[in-house]
């Protein structure tokens, strides 16, 4: 559960906060753009109803990337949704603000892994009470014909961004992230895992900020490699096949478990933009199973479990 904080964000702070989002989703959508070569962030700014909005960027049918989406919202309301005050008894009655930037890059090519990535600030406040407040986020990785080097060059990346803050945050938040993006019907990771954090306000405002900085300025620094190592890597029907099927269970994940859209979808939020994290093309496939011994079944034996990839 939260816990109240005495270090209390001021009204400057949150407006930091806000211009760090703006200038995080400027960032990665050039660097992201710059990298594809072929396509560009079309923008669409939005307004919500009961206060607030925000800008989403598409790019769609790029050199690499078949859609990525990278958007920041900002939105106010007076009532949380239920599902959120019955975890957090403690919000009932406040009102709440909720800023952040969400991105998912979805690439053409199956060596190419699918990325997620998001950070996120939310403050609930109430007349003549202390504000209650967090920082979360954190970024993971789904490839589908993945290689070693390039998971635990991933989770280098993801301990350099924590390790500034204490030797033991990257295992917390490395174990958090393989329990979050974990598939129980289907009793497997979604990918590889990376860092999930939340409901972080302590030791107090300004590091719990910087780390969610940290973590926000991290994620090229861990992705773009993959890609420019794989993006040429050939393929052809089989692996675009075993791809769009893998991209079934991203969406069992969001729609069944995920919170950001669990909450967007429950408070209101504009749908597009919360759907934009849903890849553009997906197959279904009736109880299908890989064949044993075959690259597909690499990806289940070898990588869909929490490993500690930094002891391989």
């Amino acid at each position: 559960m939260t816990q109240l904080n005495k270090n209390q964000p001021s009204q400057i702070q949150i407006e930091q906060v806000k211009a760090f989002l703006f200038g995080l989703q400027d960032s990665i959508c050039t660097g992201l753009q710059a990298e594809d070569g072929g396509a560009v962030f079309v923008e669409d700014s939005w307004d919500r109803e009961e206060g607030g909005g925000g800008r989403s960027r598409v790019l769609t049918n790029g050199t690499i990337f078949e859609q990525a989406g990278v958007n920041f919202s900002h939105v106010f309301g007076q009532k949380l949704p239920a599902s959120a005050t019955a975890k957090r008894p403690e919000l009932e009655g406040r009102d709440f603000q909720a800023m952040g930037v969400s991105l998912v890059m979805h690439p053409h090519n199956p060596y190419v892994p699918t990325s997620h990535a998001n950070v996120r600030f939310f403050i609930a406040e109430k007349p003549d009470e202390d504000p209650i407040w967090w920082f979360g986020g954190g970024f993971d990785l789904t490839p589908f014909y993945p290689y070693k080097e390039d998971v635990i060059a991933w989770h280098k990346t993801a301990k350099s961004a924590c390790d500034p803050f204490g030797k033991e945050v990257y295992a917390k938040y490395k174990k958090w992230c393989d329990e979050y993006f974990y598939l129980k019907h289907r009793d497997e990771t979604r990918g590889v895992g990376g860092l999930f954090f939340d409901d972080l306000n302590a030791p107090g405002f300004e590091e719990s900020f910087a780390f969610m900085q940290s973590v926000g300025e991290h994620f090229l620094k861990a992705y773009l490699p993959i890609v420019q190592n794989r993006k040429a890597t050939e393929y052809g029907e089989r692996e675009r096949n075993f791809q769009l099927y893998r991209r079934g269970r991203y969406v069992e994940f969001n729609l069944v478990y995920d919170r950001g859209t669990l909450f967007g979808l429950q408070s209101g939020g504009r749908t597009e933009s919360i759907l934009m994290s849903m890849p553009p093309v997906v197959h279904w496939k009736y109880d299908w199973s890989p064949e044993e011994g075959s690259p597909e079944a690499v990806l289940y034996a070898d990588y869909l479990h929490a490993r500690d990839w930094l002891a391989e």
